[in-house]
């Protein structure tokens, strides 16, 4: 039996099959009750590092939203890893990347997306595993593995997409089964979030992720301290701080650091 058709049993055995654990359950009630009072990004990143965390354990999680008036998703990254850059977030991301292809999959056939390395393409009932030109393509990401999933607007103007990333052991369709029932929570919290902000306007449609790294330094700014005092608390040059605060106000599309502070306030970025 070769590897596609052991797949597709696999996942074909499943369907249908699937209940969650007590276990399982409880996290998932405390998920959805949580939800309800997320409102900043902040409160986002500790939700997700909860009992989101138990049902599906990962590293690095992008997630994307979109209006109908534009063609791409904006992306803003969740992550606990190191690994994940800038730079492998924009490889990611591009048109020919691994996440554009997980789009399109689950845009074609509304089911999640599972991909990694040795998983065979195809559609497998309750998830598919789409084709990537490049096999190394989740390795120069540094991302490993993918478990994705959307929520199209259906009327109110707006679709997300999950990404989850770097989780430990093999992909399968208990993976799937997890991520449709979260989706339509994270969604309704991304949303919320987004009309907050007032980021789901048309003209905000690009923009770059801030890492775990910036939002550090961007804490440290937002209570009025200088390149030389953030790199004595990090432990990292002034330089390299320099550098970041010049990221942060080309991401933020801000001039100084007093903007950058307010802007991020009020995206939720820093703790106040």
């Amino acid at each position: 039996m070769n590897r596609r058709e052991k797949d597709r049993r696999t996942a074909n055995g499943r369907m249908g099959s699937h209940s969650l654990s007590s276990e399982q359950n409880n996290a998932f009630l405390e998920v959805v009750e949580a939800s309800l009072r997320i409102t900043r990004r902040d409160q986002l990143f500790s939700w997700l590092q909860g009992s989101c965390q138990y049902l599906i354990p990962h590293e690095f999680l992008l997630c994307g939203i979109k209006s109908d008036k534009s063609h791409h998703f904006r992306f803003e990254s969740f992550t606990v890893t190191r690994y994940v850059t800038d730079e492998h977030i924009k490889i990611a991301t591009a048109p020919d990347g691994v996440i554009a292809a997980a789009i399109a999959a689950w845009q074609r056939t509304h089911r999640p997306a599972l991909m990694a390395e040795g998983m065979i393409s195809g559609d497998f009932g309750q998830y598919v595993v789409p084709r990537i030109e490049s096999p190394l393509a989740l390795i120069q990401s540094e991302l490993r593995n993918i478990v994705a999933h959307g929520v199209g607007s259906r009327g109110e103007g707006l679709s997300t997409f999950f990404c989850f990333a770097r989780i430990p052991g093999e992909l399968d369709a208990s993976h799937a089964y997890l991520l449709e029932l979260l989706a339509p929570h994270l969604h309704a919290v991304l949303v919320r979030i987004n009309a907050n902000s007032g980021l789901h306007r048309e003209d905000s449609d690009i923009v770059t992720p801030v890492t775990s790294r910036e939002r550090e330094i961007l804490q440290w700014v937002h209570q009025g301290k200088t390149n030389w005092e953030i790199a004595g608390i990090l432990d990292i040059s002034p330089l390299t701080v320099k550098n970041h605060v010049q990221n942060i106000l080309r991401k933020l599309n801000v001039q100084n650091r007093s903007h950058a502070a307010a802007k991020a306030t009020q995206l939720g970025l820093v703790k106040v």
